[in-house]
C-alpha cells in the first residue's frame, strides 16, 4: 500500500486519485444514480435580494440574475425566498429582516444563503445596499445576522460591496464581495457570472459533479476578468472570497485552477477551504450523505490539507503514514454507504 502511495503521489496526481485508490482497496461502489439520497432533517434556504435598480434595463438585468438562483434552489431541492421581485406595499426591508429571523429561529448545520443582486453605496463611513424602500448597511445585516446558529452565505454582487467581508464576517461563514474596496464603486457585472456559476457544472473544476460556492467564484471572478481584458477597459472590481473569520478576504488571482498557488506565502491564513465544501446543488453521492456524515467527511479532509501544508517538514514515511491514517476512515464512510443493511438482533429474533 505505501509503494502504491509512493507512485500516486510521485506521479503527482490529485487527492482524489489517492483516495479512490485506498477506496477500491476496501470496498467495491456502486453507481450512485442507483442509491435514494439520504433523508435530511433540514434544508438548505436560500434568500434572493432583489436591490432597487434604478432603470428598466438594470431590472431586467437583475431580475434575469435572480432567476438563475431560483432556479438553482429548484435543482437543489432548498427552500427559496425572493425580496424586491414585486409587492412593494411593504419595505424590502421589513421583507429582508423577518426572512432572515425566521430562517435563523431554529439551529441547524444546513446553511442560510443569502444574495444581495443590484446597486450599492458608500458615504465615507457607511456601506449600504440599495433596497427599494430604506437602504440597508453592512452594520445593520452584521446585527440581524448576530444570533445566528447555522452556517451563512452572504453574497454580495454590487459596487462598493468590500465593506461586507469585514462586517459580516465571522466563524461557519463565508461572505462573498464583488469588489476588494470602496473605490470600485461603478456597476458591477460579478453577479452575472455567479449566476451562472452557481446552477450548473461550468464551474466544476475538480470534476467531481457538483459547483462548491469557491468553485463559482473563483469562475465568477475570472469570467469577470476576462470581460474587461476583452473589452480593453480597466477593470473596475475585483471579488474578495473571506471564509477563515479573520474579516480580510482573499482575491482569485492568487488561485491556479482551484487550489491556492505553491509560491504564495502564508496560504494558511488565505481563504476557500470551508467554501469548498458548500455546494448548492449537490450530486447524487452527496445527496447520500448524512449532515453527520458529510461533517466528519469535511473534518478529515480538512486533516488532508493540514498534512499537505506539512509535507516538506515530515519524512516520507511519516507523511505517507498519517496519509493513510486519513485516508482509510474517508474510505471506510463511503464504504457504509454501500454497505447493504444489516438486520438487528431484534429482527434476527
Amino acid at each position: 500500500m505505501i509503494r502504491s502511495f509512493q507512485l500516486a503521489i510521485r506521479s503527482g496526481e490529485r487527492w482524489a486519485s489517492a483516495i479512490r485508490y485506498i477506496v477500491c482497496l476496501t470496498c467495491t461502489f456502486q453507481a450512485a444514480e442507483a442509491q435514494e439520497p439520504a433523508p435530511s432533517p433540514a434544508r438548505q434556504q436560500l434568500i434572493v435580494v432583489i436591490g432597487a435598480p434604478g432603470t428598466d434595463e438594470y431590472r431586467t438585468t437583475f431580475e434575469t440574475w435572480a432567476t438563475r438562483w431560483k432556479v438553482a434552489a429548484e435543482l437543489a431541492g432548498a427552500d427559496c425566498t425572493v425580496i424586491g421581485e414585486s409587492d412593494h406595499s411593504a419595505s424590502d426591508l421589513e421583507k429582508l429582516t423577518s426572512a432572515i429571523a425566521a430562517s435563523l429561529a431554529v439551529e441547524m448545520t444546513e446553511p442560510l444563503w443569502i444574495v444581495f443582486i443590484g446597486h450599492a453605496t458608500f458615504d465615507g463611513r457607511t456601506a449600504s445596499l440599495n433596497l427599494n424602500g430604506p437602504d440597508i448597511s453592512a452594520e445593520k445585516i452584521a446585527e440581524i445576522l448576530r444570533p445566528a446558529k447555522r452556517p451563512i452565505a452572504f453574497i454580495a454582487c454590487a459596487s462598493c460591496s468590500s465593506p461586507f467581508i469585514n462586517a459580516l464576517s465571522a466563524p461557519d461563514r463565508v461572505v462573498i464581495s464583488a469588489t476588494k474596496d470602496v473605490n470600485q464603486l461603478q456597476y458591477s457585472r460579478f453577479g452575472d457570472a455567479m449566476s451562472q456559476a452557481i446552477g450548473g457544472l461550468d464551474a466544476d473544476i475538480d470534476r467531481d459533479g457538483q459547483t462548491s460556492l469557491v468553485e463559482a467564484w473563483l469562475f465568477a471572478s475570472r469570467r469577470t476578468a476576462e470581460f474587461y481584458s476583452t473589452e480593453g477597459r480597466l477593470a473596475t472590481e475585483h471579488a474578495l472570497l473571506d471564509d477563515n473569520s479573520d474579516g480580510k478576504g482573499t482575491r482569485a488571482e492568487v488561485y491556479e485552477t482551484d487550489r491556492l498557488k505553491t509560491n504564495i506565502d502564508n496560504t494558511d491564513q488565505l481563504d476557500g477551504l470551508l467554501a469548498a465544501r458548500w455546494h448548492l446543488i449537490r450530486s447524487n453521492e452527496e445527496r447520500r450523505l448524512t449532515s453527520e456524515q458529510r461533517q466528519t467527511r469535511d473534518d478529515l479532509e480538512q486533516q488532508l490539507e493540514e498534512l499537505r501544508r506539512r509535507k516538506d517538514k515530515l519524512s516520507e514515511a511519516e507523511y505517507l503514514l498519517q496519509l493513510e491514517a486519513v485516508l482509510v476512515p474517508l474510505a471506510q464512510l463511503y464504504e457504509s454507504l454501500d454497505a447493504p443493511d444489516l438486520p438487528t438482533e431484534t429482527q434476527k429474533k
